[in-house]
């Protein structure tokens, strides 16, 4: 997607205004830094900034912003708590989280969370603007890092209570399974699309089809549970649940 087409989308999240953001971390010279960098988009806005859990809370309800932008890790507790929070409540803002290389945890424990998307602190400004753009048009971003760093995370051998394949396969249809697994590659609506022979627009319904039948919160999440499932499915004496591509 172009940018510019990315910061149209982006702006229509706010009406005709600018995306507003909210800037949450415990360094000042860091919100200073960002909020610069976002100052210097017409399309984009920083409309309050808060230091920690507490003062975040207290703010962000005031300006209604529609990305946050915060760090995974906080004074007064951590950002992934803060994420499920802001979440929870009605109409919430995106999250898009800061994080290290040594976060993979706290990336995997905030995309359940309902995070958006990730980018690591050492990422370059045009791209945290671009990713600040695709959040707020109702997108995910990983950070390619980070998003390497889930998926290892997610195929390390691990021993499930419940087998939960038959669970999503109850949930959704045949196509759905089909769309659920091309998520899982990674692949585009629009890569999709091609791949299956269906409009653009009839792949992005499914996929939101699927995303409210297993209650997850966008594609990354929907990415990461497929990688956990076909890990579980290697050497399985049964048959996978998938359906033949």
């Amino acid at each position: 997607m172009q940018n510019t087409e990315v910061s149209r989308m982006a702006s229509g999240i706010a009406g005709s205004g600018p995306v507003r953001v909210f800037l949450v971390d415990d360094h000042e010279v860091v919100r200073r830094g960002v909020a610069e960098l976002l100052a210097a988009h017409e399309d984009l806005e920083v409309v309050g900034e808060a230091s920690d859990v507490r003062e975040t809370l207290a703010r962000v309800p005031a300006v209604a912003p529609d990305v946050v932008v915060l760090d995974v890790r906080l004074p007064d507790g951590d950002g992934v708590t803060l994420c499920r929070e802001l979440r929870s409540r009605d109409d919430p803002p995106a999250c898009l989280m800061l994080t290290s290389f040594a976060d993979d945890e706290a990336l995997f424990d905030a995309i359940m969370a309902g995070a958006a998307g990730f980018v690591l602190k050492q990422v370059r400004g045009t791209d945290l603007v671009e990713a600040v753009r695709t959040v707020a048009a109702g997108g995910s971003t990983l950070d390619p890092q980070a998003a390497a760093q889930v998926m290892a995370r997610m195929r390390r051998p691990q021993v499930p209570a419940q087998d939960p394949r038959a669970e999503v396969a109850d949930r959704l249809t045949e196509q759905e399974l089909r769309i659920f697994d091309l998520v899982g590659e990674g692949l585009t609506n629009r890569q999709i699309a091609t791949r299956m022979g269906l409009a653009e627009k009839t792949v992005k319904n499914y996929v939101s089809s699927l995303l409210a039948k297993l209650g997850l919160h966008g594609r990354v999440e929907a990415a990461v549970l497929a990688v956990r499932l076909e890990r579980e499915d290697e050497g399985a004496d049964r048959p996978a649940y998938r359906t033949p591509g």
